[in-house]
């Protein structure tokens, strides 16, 4: 009897249909879970804090190889309802497009992988296990999320041997890229203390605007290195600079600053804190004016040098797509960036089309790509 496949079109669908804005759920981990469940996959809810996440694993723990999948199913708020040509949780199909929030980011994903899963246990019961994590905190904090589900397979004896994050990857055609690693991500929050007075007796006061606006244009005229190996040249971006002054006459006691860093794997926060710490160390000699700096460290730089894993994912990629995908690490923070402590990875998914923004959607015939090129991943992987 031939049997029925699982349309990962469909399937991305109904998680559309999800509200699951970070940190609700909105049912979609309770739908994988029933679509998992019943193709024989183990599912354990991992809850923490507000935030639910999911483990599945077909074949037995510990097994000597498992392949893992990670994604996630929650989205970012829709905005204003207003600018939508279509519901945003409606999941419309128009123009061989499917429409909605959370389309392209990264329901489409995950619903390839996990149709691709289901499909190949089902089809060619492998020699070992396969792992799926998903996670509702990606678009957060992400405190809750895979970092949580990380934690309980360690306290509970499951690991993966390699690992997959199906976000989207590729900048205009399926196929293009696939990512080996992330830059490092950190923003520092700046603020300068001085003395406050009146504008007309700048003697009895220290502004500290000027010394504000120096530390900001030497720290952004630096140039912190010209790339490596894998990246691209670190960078440094002033994004916010406000003194909160509502008047004219009245030079304030303080202002504020914040930059953004990406970075790569020359530097480490801790360095580039020491750099920045230093450069205002050097103002406050020169003008008296007290810097405050707190940050925030998003995730550090790393790679997963080119090997088995990668030629794994470009070869099927090669054979589903006829384009060999170059190795990228551009591109914001992932997931990724827990998994690689637990286990070599590396991500790839589709086109992004207005990903976070209004009308976001997905190419159908993409989706049914994507599920193909996981399929190949596994199929190879256990061979």
């Amino acid at each position: 009897m031939t049997q029925i496949k699982t349309d990962a079109a469909d399937l991305t669908a109904q998680l559309v249909r999800c509200a699951s804005i970070t940190p609700n759920e909105g049912g979609a981990l309770v739908l994988l879970d029933m679509a998992l469940t019943s193709a024989g996959f183990t599912c354990q809810h991992v809850d923490r804090g507000e935030v639910s996440n999911l483990f599945a694993r077909w074949g037995d723990k510990g097994a000597r190889r498992t392949f893992g999948f990670n994604g996630h199913t929650d989205v970012v708020p829709v905005g204003d309802v207003a600018d939508w040509s279509v519901d945003p949780f409606g999941a419309e199909i128009r123009d061989g497009y499917l429409w909605g929030r959370g389309t392209s980011d990264m329901k489409s994903g995950v619903a390839a992988f996990v149709a691709a899963a289901i499909d190949f246990v089902t089809d060619t019961p492998p020699d070992g296990a396969v792992i799926l994590t998903i996670t509702g905190d990606e678009e957060g904090d992400a405190t809750d999320g895979t970092t949580a589900i990380l934690d309980w397979m360690a306290d509970n004896g499951e690991a993966m041997t390699v690992c997959l994050v199906g976000e989207p990857t590729c900048p205009n055609h399926m196929g293009e890229a696939l990512k080996i690693g992330r830059r490092g991500s950190m923003s520092v929050f700046i603020t300068a203390i001085g003395i406050q007075g009146h504008s007309a007796y700048p003697e009895r006061a220290n502004n500290p605007v000027p010394a504000l606006a120096a530390l900001i244009d030497r720290l952004s005229r630096h140039n912190l290195d010209r790339g490596t190996d894998h990246f691209g040249p670190s960078t440094l971006q002033a994004v916010t600079f406000d003194t909160g002054n509502p008047v004219n006459n009245v030079i304030p006691v303080q202002c504020k600053a914040t930059v953004n860093l990406r970075f790569n794997d020359r530097h480490s926060s801790a360095s580039l804190l020491r750099w920045i710490n230093a450069e205002a160390d050097k103002l406050t000699e020169e003008t008296g004016i007290k810097f405050d700096l707190t940050h925030k460290i998003s995730g550090e730089s790393f790679v997963t040098p080119p090997g088995d894993l990668s030629d794994l994912v470009a070869h099927a990629v090669k054979v589903e797509t006829n384009r060999t995908p170059i190795l990228s690490t551009s591109g914001g923070t992932s997931d990724a960036r827990f998994v690689k402590n637990h286990c070599p990875v590396v991500e790839f998914g589709l086109v992004p089309r207005a990903m976070h923004g209004v009308d976001e959607h997905v190419e159908i015939a993409q989706i049914h790509q994507l599920k193909d090129i996981y399929s190949r991943i596994l199929s190879d992987y256990f061979a």
